[in-house]
């Protein structure tokens, strides 16, 4: 139960927060917001079901009320807080500004910081060997390099010696290529803190900092590496911890992903028999007759993995009426493989699993052999990397083949499971799965684990409802679990006008695109600061060709030609000096993009989000709701694009004094069935309707 200190302490701090911020507004919905999240949290609806599901409108300050909902409480009762976000931007908003806010004003003794993974640290070790003058050195390349890749890396190590570079590849004062960071930087496999050299590791630094912090910012793929790992691996126990999920729309596309696997065939046969060699060296280097055993059936099982992965090939080679299509891709439908091919998917499945388990001993055994200095410095650094590198590959080749060979459970989604057909140096087959439904996962992983979870965002609603959200995600309306709708307090009526007019065509007619063009360029007459967002490139291309030459001298930004960040310092600057500026932007635009006052006051939607299910996932969660009675258009596309049309036109008014138009171009809004249930999800603006 929340305590009378606890809420006190709670309106205090709001008291204090209130006082030092110029123009402050008390909000009804930001207080209700608060007080949802300490009662969720401290047991007070269900003392075993401490979630909060929370869809906060633009304008109420959701950071503010999450942050003062969940930290008073997480101390009182010795609990620490993650706070996890899906854009770089808020992570750095939090860091930087709300939290150092809050720390000040709410009198508050906790620390914080932003926990980051592995890969974003260098590792040191590897960093030497790669600079290394001898033949370890080119075997950790991936290629030749040349001198100037050598002297980049060599600059690294001396910033890093001096004091002037922390290790990490966001302090860095000049990018690195990419490639050449991911031959630098820290994994799982290759990082043993207590091999000497590793003892000033960057990373194992980091984490020696994050042990001591109340509240930890962290994005969502390294909250999910940790949950997948058991929990408690890189950040604190689940149990311990209230998890504050931002931006929770993208948790379920996340969870899906981040479960899902990848492999070639010929292409890891490659990298197995090097393997093989990599064994063949250590067991020459290695003094302990304890290597030879392990040695010999790790070549035994690379054999016999490589001879399982060629027959799958000649399989696939048999098979050319099935890759015959534009993707070159053959999606299993229902998830089921053929009987030849699931055969040797329980094969594979049971000798990579041999194979992680057999490597994973030999990797035991040169642990040892180091720490008892039985290698020289060079070689046990070259050793770590070239081995960890093969025990990523070889676990992942596992996860893959386990997924393929995997029985359905009949009560739940199948796997969607698919190749793709590639051409290259050498032809190839990239197989692949991934769940279709992750709600049952994150049930076991983190909503019967953690001691209590918020989830917020200004769109988790589809169609007015939160139906949708709690499915992706495995949560129901009535399992305990809170659902809060809190509307924005932008009098959008006053300030934003809906417009849909008049069309001749709609977005399946051929003459749409060009009449797109003709609205678009009468939609611009008199304004200075127009967004227009398509959804598709190809369409939005077509039309900056049809209208460029008619703007009359006005540039148009468009996506894909500069970067984003130089797009929007390009239209500001415009809309600074008095200029009139437009923006082409697609669906990444439609989100996470914020133009307050002047700098947007013209929005064009083009066409509802209506995703085509072009992806493999797709199309199988499609077929899975078809073989169930259901309507995938209906139950899958339809609640997307309410959510997805909902952000669009959220670009529109980012603060309360903001104004402006929203025109969508899409008359299916008020032609077709589905229109109605569209249109009465977005925000009140006042409607024109032609």
């Amino acid at each position: 139960m929340l305590t009378d200190k606890v809420k006190t302490q709670v309106r205090d701090i709001y008291k204090q927060i209130a006082s030092a911020l110029p123009n402050f507004r008390s909000r009804r919905e930001q207080n209700y917001m608060v007080a949802e999240i300490s009662k969720t949290l401290a047991g007070d609806y269900d003392k075993h079901r401490k979630i909060i599901v929370v869809e906060a409108g633009t304008g109420i300050g959701k950071s503010l009320s999450y942050i003062l909902g969940s930290i008073p409480l997480a101390l009182a009762s010795k609990k620490k807080v993650c706070i996890a976000t899906a854009t770089v931007a808020l992570q750095e908003q939090l860091l930087h500004k709300d939290l150092p806010f809050f720390l000040q004003q709410s009198g508050l003794d906790f620390k914080f910081g932003l926990v980051k993974g592995r890969q974003r640290y260098v590792c040191l070790a590897k960093l030497d060997a790669m600079i290394g003058a001898d033949d370890s050195q080119l075997a950790m390349w991936q290629s030749k390099p040349d001198q100037s890749q050598i002297d980049k890396l060599k600059k690294l190590r001396d910033d890093f010696k001096a004091g002037s570079w922390n290790g990490e590849i966001d302090t860095l004062k000049q990018p690195i290529e990419d490639f050449l960071w991911q031959q630098i930087c820290c994994d799982k496999h290759s990082c043993h803190r207590q091999v000497a050299s590793h003892h000033h590791c960057p990373f194992h630094k980091a984490r020696e900092d994050v042990e001591t912090w109340d509240v930890l910012i962290a994005n969502h793929s390294l909250l999910f590496a940790d949950l997948e790992l058991g929990g408690g691996i890189i950040l604190p126990d689940p149990e311990d911890m209230f998890y504050v999920i931002d931006e929770a729309h993208h948790l379920p596309i996340v969870a899906r992903d981040f479960s899902s696997a990848q492999a070639t065939l010929r292409g890891a046969s490659d990298w197995i028999e090097k393997s093989t060699k990599t064994c063949s060296k250590l067991q020459s280097q290695l003094k302990t007759n304890l290597i030879i055993n392990p040695v010999q059936q790790m070549i035994d099982l690379n054999a016999e993995l490589v001879v399982l992965l060629d027959k799958v090939a000649h399989f696939c080679d048999t098979q050319n009426h099935a890759f015959n299509n534009p993707e070159g891709r053959w999606r299993f439908e229902h998830g089921k493989l053929p009987a030849t091919l699931m055969m040797l998917a329980e094969d594979l499945n049971l000798v990579s699993g041999k194979a992680v388990k057999q490597f994973s001993k030999i990797i035991s055994i040169l642990t040892e052999a180091i720490k008892d200095g039985e290698l020289a410095k060079h070689l046990a650094e070259a050793n770590l990397a070239e081995t960890g590198f093969i025990l990523q590959r070889l676990e992942n080749l596992n996860k893959l083949w386990r997924m393929l060979a995997k029985e359905d459970n009949s009560k739940s989604a199948p796997m969607a499971r698919w190749v793709e057909s590639m051409t290259g140096k050498q032809s190839d087959y990239l197989f692949s799965a991934s769940p279709i439904e992750v709600g049952y996962m994150l049930e076991s992983m983190l909503w019967q684990k953690a001691a209590g979870v918020v989830l917020c965002s200004a769109t988790l609603r589809a169609l007015n409802n939160f139906n949708h959200f709690a499915h992706q995600v495995g949560l129901s309306l009535n399992d305990g679990s809170r659902f809060v709708a809190l509307q924005s307090p932008f009098d959008y009526q006053n300030n934003a006008t809906l417009f849909i007019p008049e069309m001749d065509n709609e977005p399946t007619a051929e003459g749409y695109t060009e009449e797109l063009a003709s609205q678009i360029l009468a939609l611009l007459e008199g304004e200075m600061a127009t967004l227009v967002l398509f959804a598709s490139y190809w369409q939005m291309e077509k039309v900056a060709d049809l209208i460029e030459p008619k703007l009359k001298g006005l540039p148009m930004l468009v996506q894909g030609t500069m970067s984003r960040q130089k797009i929007l310092e390009q239209h500001k600057q415009r809309c600074d000096d008095g200029e009139p500026s437009l923006i082409f932007g697609t669906g990444s635009f439609s989100e996470g993009l914020d133009l307050p006052g002047d700098y947007l006051t013209n929005l064009i939607v083009t066409k509802l989000p209506f995703a085509v299910p072009t992806s493999p996932v797709e199309q199988a969660h499609a077929e899975y709701v078809k073989i169930k009675g259901g309507n995938p258009f209906l139950q899958l596309t339809i609640p997307d694009a309410s959510r997805k049309l909902i952000q669009s036109c959220g670009r529109l008014l980012r603060k309360e004094q903001d104004y402006g138009r929203v025109t969508i171009l899409d008359r299916r809004l008020v032609t077709k069935r589905y229109g109605k249930s569209l249109l009465d999800a977005l925000p009140p603006f006042r409607r024109v309707i032609e």
